[in-house]
């Protein structure tokens, strides 16, 4: 077994079960892309064994702390096992589940979602790669499915010296799916939609959003970023008589469009506006259009915190502009999914938004992802989705 030794002090991380160690902590050692290493401490001390990655900024990514565990096929079994489990207690009301969420799950660069029959999988990490074929093997054993779509198309592949991946791993056919989601159906494109297919982080906050339509009687709702329309059906769920859902997309559109119908709600209630965002809400904004809802939820404009300040004013802009559109006693839903965004900074983000805009707002809920999208205590970085839902004074 290859030995990878961090300098002296880097153990920290480890020592508090944090599965990442960066480049600039190892003081010497190297492996193949994705092998299985032992990491000790400057003094010799086993702190984890752990996938390596050349390529990488994060150049160990912790798989086991436990000195005794072996990492083979029956180590991925097992931990593929305990988080189908966690997620069959959790009484969700859809058939589109995350399953494996990395880190938290304790496979770091695993991204499990399931779409009624189908897997959808991305191995975003050198040592996922390396596991692949067990790794599906074992899925497929705890689900019962026949199916797997990868879809490592993903950019954070690049960083790990991988190529892009699309296609079905195992099994094959048709990749669209219809999602049912609270009270509401969704279809779902496992090899063209965004991430896995869908963004299934959000499904409770659509739900919410549905019951404050209704509660605080929403009639005219602007949802930007709209995608393939889950919160503006959500809307039209809740009562709404007029929702406008815009994004960049054309065929996102088309398929929100399609929703609106595949749902029993009149299409006459909702347009779709393919446009950007930033120049519809200051048009809106220059010809007096007001609503009583408004859903903000970009695009990540900062993948890390090196990014943030320049995330941090597109942020700010859109909140602003959002709010001026808001009429008195409005509501708006605004997220970020930018990891390198954190809660208390996008808290002040759209507080320096309202001061810019003249506006002040009851803060009536804060939002982050679904259940089966946890954060763990040893890893707070996971906890990437955050929102606020505001009430305008």
């Amino acid at each position: 077994m290859k030995v990878i030794r961090l300098r002296e002090g880097k153990e920290r991380s480890l020592l508090r079960k944090h599965p990442w160690v960066f480049q600039g902590s190892v003081e010497k050692g190297r492996a193949d892309s994705g092998e299985t290493v032992r990491v000790e401490s400057h003094s010799g001390q086993f702190l984890a064994w752990a996938a390596f990655s050349p390529n990488s900024m994060i150049r160990v990514r912790a798989w086991s702390f436990d000195e005794a565990e072996r990492i083979d096929a029956d180590f991925f079994r097992r931990r593929v096992e305990a988080a189908v489990a966690m997620r069959a207690r959790l009484g969700l009301r859809s058939n589109g589940v995350r399953l494996i969420h990395g880190e938290a799950d304790g496979l770091p660069g695993l991204i499990v979602d399931r779409y009624e029959d189908i897997l959808s999988v991305q191995f975003l990490s050198a040592g996922t790669e390396r596991w692949k074929q067990q790794i599906a093997d074992a899925l497929l054993a705890a689900t019962g499915c026949t199916r797997l779509f990868e879809r490592s198309d993903s950019a954070v592949r690049q960083m790990e010296g991988l190529e892009p991946v699309k296609g079905w791993l195992r099994g094959g056919g048709d990749t669209t799916v219809t999602l049912h989601e609270h009270d509401i159906r969704l279809t779902v494109d496992v090899e063209e939609g965004h991430k896995t297919g869908y963004y299934l982080d959000q499904r409770e906050n659509r739900a919410l959003f549905a019951r404050l339509v209704r509660q605080f009687g929403c009639q005219s709702v602007l949802n930007c970023y709209s995608y393939t329309g889950g919160f503006s059906v959500s809307a039209l769920a809740g009562g709404a008589t007029e929702v406008v859902s815009v994004d960049s997309s054309g065929p996102a559109l088309a398929r929100a469009s399609a929703h609106v119908e595949l749902n029993g709600f009149d299409p006459a209630h909702h347009t779709a506006l393919d446009a950007d965002v930033n120049g519809t809400l200051r048009q809106m904004l220059k010809d007096g259009r007001q609503f009583d809802a408004i859903v903000l939820d970009p695009p990540k404009f900062a993948p890390s915190a090196a990014h943030a300040d320049r995330a941090s004013r597109a942020y700010k802009d859109i909140n602003r502009l959002g709010l001026k559109l808001l009429k008195p006693g409005g509501l708006l839903l605004t997220f970020s999914c930018s990891g390198g965004i954190g809660a208390e900074l996008f808290h002040k983000i759209v507080a320096g938004a309202g001061l810019d805009a003249g506006v002040d707002a009851y803060i009536l809920q804060r939002l982050e992802a679904s259940s089966d999208h946890p954060t763990t205590v040893n890893f707070p970085e996971g906890e990437y989705l955050k929102g606020l839902v505001l009430l305008k004074r």
